[in-house]
């Protein structure tokens, strides 16, 4: 299997129909996940025992599926392993994997990845776009953020929202337009 590369592989993970932005860590040919105990994913991880991840490259995606739930008819079921798994449908690839919960501590699960499938929908190159990788970290920020409103995550919020407004394009603007209304929308 190759779609992961070493380091932390940002996707949009599915567990039933539920998607959620989540990093995957890649090391040594081994792929782990670290999840929040109480979120939806890290709830259907523990019943269900799979997950995918979603290779997609619409940072508006990665916004909204931080924040909301999507319709279903965004999802794809697919048969993987004697199992009925769900994917995106508009992914540009994905990973079906089965995940073992091998650690729980006070607030998390910490998840190994067993691949199972692995598809490629759309061979697209996508060139480094630094306002993408933004909108990625300012989303990461703001789910933190929303919680506790810690000034330095709002600073790092602020910054990444400077090189989305100087390198991103129309999707990235777009994606950062629907971050702020989350942010400011939630009370303080």
């Amino acid at each position: 299997m190759g779609l992961l590369k070493g380091g932390i592989n940002e996707v949009i993970a599915t567990t039933g129909f539920n998607a959620a932005p989540m990093g995957i860590h890649y090391r040594d040919g081994k792929a782990t996940m670290v999840l929040f105990s109480g979120s939806h994913t890290a709830e259907n991880v523990r019943t269900e025992r799979w997950l995918v991840a979603n290779f997609i490259h619409d940072p508006v995606l990665y916004v909204r599926t931080a924040f909301e739930d999507l319709p279903r008819d965004m999802f794809v079921s697919e048969p993987v392993a004697g199992m009925t798994m769900q994917r995106l449908a508009g992914a540009d690839a994905w990973a079906a994997f089965t995940a073992t919960v091998d650690r729980t501590t006070a607030g998390t699960l910490i998840v190994s990845l067993t691949p199972q499938r692995e598809i490629i929908e759309n061979a697209i190159i996508h060139p480094v776009n630094r306002g993408f990788g933004s909108i990625i970290d300012a989303t990461v920020h703001a789910t933190r953020y929303v919680k506790n409103r810690d000034p330095e995550l709002k600073d790092l919020i602020d910054y990444h929202t400077g090189i989305v407004r100087k390198c991103g394009g129309k999707r990235e603007l777009a994606a950062l337009d629907i971050l702020r209304r989350f942010i400011e929308n939630r009370p303080e």
